[in-house]
This record gives structure tokens, C-alpha cells and sequence, in this order.
């Protein structure tokens, strides 16, 4: 029996260490192997078998892309301000080997990398540039770390600047001017509106003008016109009036020639002329010299209208 339960119990562990060093290698990862101490291989995503007790994984490298949080860094710029300055790196390793060996603590290196780097450039702005450069500064850094930590098999893909912090008497001069500068914007924009209003309200009142102006014109031509059309009409009806009067009178005058009047009913309409005229308002009145042959005939006639009745 003990003969029998030895091979199983080889069999069992066996089995167990090949299983152990049976290794599968996830998506974005790769696995660093050493043989013997000294580098061998990189795995890449699949099934791999290590040989047992001679070769051992190193190192285990996500080749996702990362972001490092670097905590604030104290700055001085080129006009002596002191500020506090913390960055954002987005970094992707690229060669698994080199980020291996290359250095020890390669997180600690790019820290360190950056905020000297970060130094360097913002030593040469001053502190409004600082505040108004930043996509200066990060193109620089980017650069320069790119290029420092390509040898660490790290490729840094952006670098931001999070937060520039000023000193507190620095962040209050810089409130009080942005308020000064708010309210005198404030002030032009009130102004302009003022002087914009009396603008608009001058031009309402000459538009206003102009147009009562014109209205007062049209009225005055349109009364013009009705009292010369009127005067017209008026002038036309006297005309009219007139023109009939003169017709009457030639037919009057058609119609005495044509029935052939005597010498007595002329003298006699020649008196009703002369009564009338004497109901007018005329101070003078001529007498025709034969008044006295008119009176005459007008007793004629009178007897004559006596005999007949």
C-alpha cells in the first residue's frame, strides 16, 4: 500500500507545480520573465508556461495608459512670487524591458523630473505670464519629459498644470484689481448706455418734430388748397351766376325787341328801373332829362287803365 500511494503523491505534486507555472497574460499587460537572475523575455497577451525554480516573473507592466496626480510644488517665478503649482501627467509605457531596468522607481524619478522641469520654465515668466501661459508651459514640459523618460521606455503624453496658487496677498491685490477693473467697466458700459439713451430719446424728439413739422405743412397745403378750391367754386358759381343773369337779360332784352314794345311800356319799365334802383343803398341817382315825358305817359297810361276798368 505505502508503494502505491508514493507515485500518487509524486503524480499529485507534479502536476500542482506545472499547474502552478502555467500563466496567462490579460489584455494590456505584460509580464516580465528573468532566467536565472538575468532578463529573458517579455509576454505578451496569451498562454505561457514558465519553467519551474529557473525562471520567475520579474515584473508585472500595464501598458494602459495612466495619470499621476503630482502634489504642489512650490515655484518662483521670474519677478520673485512664490507660488504653489501642482501637475497632472497622463504617461503610457511603451517598452516593458526598459521601464523594467531602465530605473529604479520610475514614478518617484518622473516626480521629481517634473518638478524640476516645472521650475526651469516658470522661473523664466513672470507672474501674470505664468497665469496666462499655461498651454506654453504644458507643451514645454510635455517635451522635455518626453524626451527624459524615453529612455525609461515611458512615453508622457500631456502634461497639465491643475492649480497655480499664489500667495494670499497676492490673490487679494489680484481681487482688488479685478474689481477695480469689473467696476470701471461697469462705469464706461453705464456711461455709454447713458449717452446712448439721450441719443435715442434727441433723435425721438426731431423725429417727432420732423413729422409734426411735415403733418403742420400737409395741413396747411391741404387748407390752401380747400380755400382755393372753394374761392374756385365760388368764383365759378358768381361766374355761373353771372353768365345766367346776362342770358336772362338777352332774352329779356330778345323777347322786348321781338314783340316791338310801344314808347309807354318802355317809359314804363324805365320807372320800375328807377324805383328800384331808389330801394337800393346808392346815395346818388341819376334822373333821365326826359323824367318829365316819362311822368307824362305815365299819366296816359294810368287814364287808360281807368277807362278800361
Amino acid at each position: 500500500m505505502p508503494y502505491i500511494l508514493t507515485p500518487l503523491i509524486l503524480l499529485f505534486l507534479f502536476l500542482l507545480v506545472v499547474i502552478s507555472n502555467i500563466k496567462i497574460v490579460a489584455q494590456s499587460y505584460a509580464f516580465i520573465v528573468e532566467r536565472l537572475g538575468a532578463y529573458h523575455s517579455t509576454w505578451g497577451v496569451g498562454l505561457h508556461f514558465k519553467i519551474p525554480f529557473i525562471e520567475r516573473i520579474a515584473k508585472v507592466v500595464t501598458l494602459k495608459e495612466q495619470v499621476v496626480d503630482f502634489k504642489p510644488q512650490p515655484v518662483i517665478t521670474k519677478d520673485n512670487v512664490t507660488m504653489q503649482i501642482d501637475t497632472v501627467m497622463y504617461f503610457q509605457i511603451t517598452d516593458p524591458k526598459l521601464y523594467t531596468y531602465g530605473v529604479d522607481n520610475p514614478m518617484s524619478a518622473i516626480e521629481n523630473l517634473t518638478a524640476t522641469t516645472l521650475r526651469n520654465i516658470v522661473g523664466d515668466l513672470e507672474l501674470d505670464q505664468t497665469l496666462t501661459s499655461r498651454d506654453t508651459v504644458n507643451t514645454k514640459m510635455r517635451s522635455i519629459l518626453d524626451e527624459a523618460t524615453d529612455p525609461w521606455g515611458i512615453k508622457i503624453n500631456r502634461v497639465e498644470l491643475k492649480n497655480i496658487l499664489p500667495p494670499r496677498e497676492i490673490q487679494d491685490a489680484m481681487e482688488k484689481q479685478m474689481k477695480a477693473e469689473r467696476e470701471r467697466r461697469e462705469a464706461i458700459l453705464r456711461a455709454e448706455g447713458e449717452k446712448r439713451s439721450a441719443i435715442l430719446v434727441a433723435e425721438g424728439q426731431k423725429q417727432s418734430e420732423i413729422l409734426s413739422a411735415e403733418a403742420e405743412k400737409t395741413a396747411t397745403i391741404l387748407r390752401a388748397e380747400g380755400v382755393k378750391e372753394a374761392q374756385i367754386r365760388s368764383a365759378e358759381g358768381e361766374a355761373e351766376a353771372i353768365i345766367q343773369i346776362q342770358t336772362a337779360i338777352a332774352t329779356g332784352i330778345k323777347m322786348i325787341n321781338e314783340s316791338n314794345p310801344s314808347d309807354g311800356a318802355i317809359a314804363l319799365k324805365a320807372m320800375e328801373a328807377l324805383a328800384k334802383v331808389a330801394e337800393g343803398k346808392a346815395t346818388k341817382i341819376i334822373v333821365p332829362s326826359n323824367l318829365q315825358g316819362i311822368a307824362g305817359l305815365t299819366t296816359t297810361v294810368k287814364d287808360i287803365m281807368t277807362e278800361l276798368k
